[in-house]
């Protein structure tokens, strides 16, 4: 397999999309006053910089951008990078492309090709659409008043008293942003549907794990007294087990629902090591992540149990510091998966061995330092700012996977042997001995 140096596995953050295109560059800085607050129609692309599919859309993007001008938008953002953003409107996958109309906080799903022309097409039905609406009078302008009360609800912000602050907040395991408000207070007004909307989709995003509370202070003066409260809106991220902390991000309900993911995956379980029993495991753990990390452990014999479990704890040392990045971690043991060996260069000799698989690029770099939790960092983290060399598949698909047995956890044990006896055989009485 030739080796290509310098090409990385992980691309560096680098947009595919610039101030000389007609596309608009869309961030949780810009994007309520840029596609909220517009009366236009939006199309919005939602794309990783490593998905190779949202590479060859980028053309296509870019030509229906220019077809459009003055007349539909055309936007872009990297969900990878602004993952609030695509978290907001429920992107699963790259690319996702929304259609932001009458009612910006409910997009619709674009079903449309993927050409330049269809995406021109799409884009004028759904203009007609919305025009034709307004003549009707179904939905008038869709400015910012309007939109500011959707994207959540009340219900979503758990109202915090004096009575149930600490049992909610204080007892439980869950991760909590606390605004101190004044119902007379004007920036707690402005602060109320952004709260709101940022409330819903956390819940949602983090399955309850990191939840948004208020407290009226002018009312619950006891807990707020408790936090030192001075000015509203005052902001405090609460965490088990630690003293509060002041939030000192921005205001929109980008910046809270990014901070509170990122809080997500500070305190998220580290991702689950499997063994490649099959071609499924392998598949759906490579193909959700952007890079997969895969051992080649020495076979049960070399090392028992111990071994084993010594190489397996480093590996879920490493699935822990680099658990943000959301990576697969897999492990085979030498000679379970020969094609797979032989595809990454490292069958027959040097084990453990580990590899870093990008599966959409077909890419893979390999482990050069030793398996231990330093040489393993070192790795890690030269791909992960797009150093170091990687090779290309042979053949360009991934090798064939073999199903077999789970390791059942246990020392290995040579095959046995027959015992034969053979205390009744006699040897021939005709035998002569000084033959020998």
């Amino acid at each position: 397999v030739a080796l290509m140096l310098g090409c990385s596995l992980v691309l560096s953050v680098q947009s595919f999309y610039s101030a000389s295109d007609d596309v608009v560059e869309l961030t949780p800085s810009n994007f309520n006053r840029e596609v909220i607050q517009s009366d236009s129609l939006w199309l919005i692309e939602f794309y990783a910089p490593w998905c190779g599919h949202c590479q060859n859309l980028t053309p296509d993007w870019k030509k229906a951008a220019t077809a459009l001008k003055g007349i539909v938008k055309i936007g872009a953002v990297d969900a990878d990078q602004h993952k609030s953003l695509g978290g907001q409107y429920g992107v699963r996958g790259f690319p996702t492309i929304k259609v932001f109309g009458a009612n910006k906080n409910k997009p619709e799903e674009y079903q449309g090709g993927r050409s330049s022309q269809a995406i021109v097409d799409g884009a004028m039905n759904a203009l007609r659409a919305l025009v034709k609406d307004r003549l009707s009078g179904k939905s008038g302008s869709s400015g910012y008043n309007k939109q500011q009360s959707g994207g959540g609800s009340k219900k979503d912000v758990v109202e915090l008293t004096d009575d149930n602050f600490d049992k909610m907040v204080l007892e439980g395991d869950d991760v909590w942003m606390v605004e101190f408000f004044a119902p007379w207070c004007g920036h707690c007004k402005n602060l109320e549907p952004e709260w709101a909307a940022a409330a819903a989709a956390v819940r949602e995003q983090t399955k309850g794990k990191v939840r948004l509370g208020a407290v009226d202070a002018t009312v619950h003066q006891a807990v707020s007294s408790r936090y030192g409260i001075r000015g509203f809106p005052t902001i405090k991220i609460f965490r088990k087990g630690e003293e509060p902390e002041d939030y000192q991000g921005g205001r929109s309900r980008g910046d809270i629902i990014e901070r509170a993911l990122d809080m997500f995956s500070e305190n998220a379980p580290a991702p689950e090591l499997l063994e490649i029993l099959n071609e499924d495991i392998l598949k759906k753990t490579c193909e959700d992540s952007q890079l997969c990390i895969i051992a080649v452990l020495p076979h049960i014999l070399d090392t028992g149990a111990a071994g084993r479990n010594g190489y397996l704890e480093v590996m879920m040392k490493m699935s822990e510091k680099y658990k943000k990045k959301m990576w697969g971690w897999l492990w085979t043991e030498a000679g379970a998966q020969m094609e797979l060996e032989s595809s990454l260069g490292i069958g027959g000799f040097g084990y453990p061995a580990m590899a870093a698989i990008n599966t959409r690029k077909m890419k893979f770099a390999l482990l050069r330092g030793s398996f231990s939790e330093t040489g393993i960092h070192e790795f890690l983290r030269e791909l992960s700012v797009g150093r170091g060399s990687t090779a290309t598949f042979g053949g360009g698909s991934m090798p064939k996977i073999y199903s077999v047995e789970a390791w059942d956890g246990k020392d290995g044990q040579l095959p046995v042997e027959e015992d034969y006896d053979l205390s009744d055989v006699h040897l021939d009485d005709d035998f002569d001995k000084d033959e020998l």
